[in-house]
């Protein structure tokens, strides 16, 4: 099991910060090695809110967080990402294994589509009634598919803020990072207390994640982007076959 989840983290970790989408190598990692679906959403939520907690020191020491903005983002994924736990603890595995294969090809679709990144907005970040609501309501309803299932999360905040609230790609990955690390708290924390995750992976996989992240963003590659696509279809292609095999 560590042989199989350790370095595909670690390759999570990397892909996430060279272009993004680490979560979809990262959860059917846990379900190539054999974890059932809730156990495999839960320990992957610990794997991934200690990378992005590192991520998000990171935006907030480089002052890319508006915290007057993210106060009702954070409020809303809270609730959201509450929500979204409970709704997936309450789905047979059997069911919830058939949602998450039909969610995966989907998330990676959106996330590899770069035509939804419209970086027209602004760094200058100066919240009204209208920027709050829709924060809030992004964060809410994001926070509900983060807790349910989770992977693409970064990415949908990140495409949400940019069209919805007007941010530049730079402002919205710094909001984004806040409210993905408190729906990644709230979630991990109702599955905690159901004691669905697998402690000693987890944290196992949270040193893999990190030590791919941080060699991927120290990483001076021209074309460093080019491994995203390849190693996300890869995992998917693997999981698609471990499925066949298993109902087969």
């Amino acid at each position: 099991m560590y042989m199989i989840v350790c370095p595909f983290l670690f390759l999570a970790g990397l892909i996430d910060a060279i272009g993004g989408g680490g979560g979809l190598i990262s959860l059917p990692a846990y379900l190539l090695a054999g974890l059932p679906p809730h156990a495999a959403i839960a320990t992957n939520k610990m794997s991934s809110t200690c990378g992005t907690m590192l991520a998000t020191m990171r935006f907030i020491k480089n002052g890319l967080v508006n915290f007057k903005l993210a106060l009702p983002g954070i409020a809303g994924a809270v609730i959201g990402s509450a929500v979204g736990a409970n709704l997936s603890m309450s789905v047979d595995e059997k069911y919830m294994l058939y949602v998450m294969i039909a969610l995966l090809p989907i998330s990676a679709l959106l996330v590899l589509n770069k035509k939804l990144f419209q970086d027209k907005g602004t760094d200058q970040v100066k919240p009204d009634l209208q920027m709050y609501l829709i924060t809030a309501l992004v964060s809410f309803l994001i926070g509900i598919y983060d807790g349910f299932y989770g992977p693409g999360t970064g990415t949908f905040l990140i495409i949400a803020f940019t069209i919805f609230a007007r941010l530049n790609i730079k402002a919205a990955n710094g909001q984004a990072k806040v409210i993905n690390l408190v729906t990644n708290l709230t979630a991990l924390s109702i599955f905690l207390v159901n004691g669905q995750a697998v402690l000693s992976l987890g944290l196992a996989a949270a040193a893999c994640n990190m030590a791919g992240g941080y060699l991927g963003a120290g990483l001076v590659m021209k074309n460093g982007s080019k491994i995203v696509r390849p190693s996300i279809l890869l995992v998917l292609v693997l999981l698609a076959l471990k499925v066949t095999g298993v109902f087969g």
